[in-house]
């Protein structure tokens, strides 16, 4: 099978196209011929060093296939079966295998494309609008980047949970698709005062919870933004990691709170995935998501798509299509 590797951290330029032998399940395993692969800022984090992982590696956590073969002990799934995964390494590739326990049933209705573009975002959005902070009917949250992949997920979804949204996005016409999915007010973080501009929206108060996944360039104004108690949700480095946080910071600006959370502590059973892939895959059927897939790279573009998805030069999800 075809797979991209890399055998060394850096740019988009590490990553390579080669043939390797296609893998076989062990005992709880499936194999999965995938149909569409999902593009995440993490795998450039992987690629880049800052996340580091052991070389030579594949790359890649999220994909959407068919059931090709399935492994002894396996009852989940069946051949022929649409399965979806988040968080396997090696999903950039034509197969992977994958362990049954932490693969989702994609429903009917639901297209591979749609899925692979939507599971590893989607899944990260209900945990943190759902379960870290639960957001309430009436609330006004901050959401940085909100015209990316997992951006449009949590706008559509905090406001199918009835709280109003404040968007940071990077340029007009990122703004004007946001104002399209819903949100109530939208900040050009490039050129505005992000703190300045969600205190005079919100008469002064702040926002009770605030979402950055855009790291170092946002941190001030996330951190200006919040209201007394307030809970800053740190869950990317768009731009770079946030410096560090000082606890007395956190006390002078209102007695804050702060998290890096990952998507694993709140998926620790295979029951917390299917519920949370369950919620995700309702709302999306029911026409309150809308998953827009916005570029899509062949699997030899996987350079072009990293070089893209970078230079914040997309918009909704990436997809590589093997």
């Amino acid at each position: 099978m075809r797979a991209i590797r890399f055998s060394q951290t850096g740019g988009p330029d590490v990553l390579q196209l080669v043939d390797v032998e296609t893998p076989q399940p062990g005992p709880g395993q499936i194999l999965v011929r995938h149909e569409a692969i999902g593009i995440n800022f993490i795998d450039t984090y992987q690629r880049s060093g800052l996340y580091p992982m052991k070389l030579p590696s594949g790359l890649g956590s999220e994909a959407a296939g068919i059931v090709e073969i399935v492994g002894e002990g396996v009852t989940r799934f069946k051949v022929g079966d649409l399965a979806a995964y988040a968080g396997a390494p090696g999903a950039y590739a034509e197969f992977n295998t994958v362990a049954a326990a932490r693969a989702a049933k994609v429903p009917a209705g639901i297209t591979a494309q749609t899925a692979a573009a939507s599971l590893l975002k989607g899944m990260t959005v209900e945990f943190l609008l759902r379960r870290l902070h639960h957001v309430q009917a009436g609330e006004v949250i901050l959401v940085h980047a909100a015209a990316g992949g997992v951006g449009q997920i949590m706008v559509q979804w905090a406001k199918a949970l009835g709280a109003g949204v404040i968007a940071t996005v990077g340029s007009e016409a990122k703004a004007a698709r946001v104002r399209d999915l819903g949100a109530d007010h939208v900040i050009l973080y490039r050129s505005q005062d992000v703190a300045k501009e969600v205190r005079r929206i919100t008469n002064g108060l702040g926002v009770p919870v605030a979402y950055d996944s855009v790291g170092r360039d946002t941190f001030e104004g996330t951190l200006g933004s919040l209201a007394r108690r307030g809970l800053f949700v740190s869950f990317g480095n768009a731009s770079g990691p946030p410096p560090a946080v000082e606890a007395r910071r956190l006390m002078l600006a209102g007695s804050l709170f702060f998290t890096r959370p990952t998507m694993g502590d709140y998926q620790s059973s295979t029951e917390e995935l299917d519920a949370s892939a369950a919620a995700l895959f309702e709302l999306i059927a029911l026409n309150k998501i809308e998953i827009e897939i916005g570029q899509t790279f062949s699997l030899d573009q996987a350079r072009q798509a990293h070089e893209a998805l970078e230079g914040r030069a997309t918009i909704g999800a990436s997809l590589l299509v093997p």
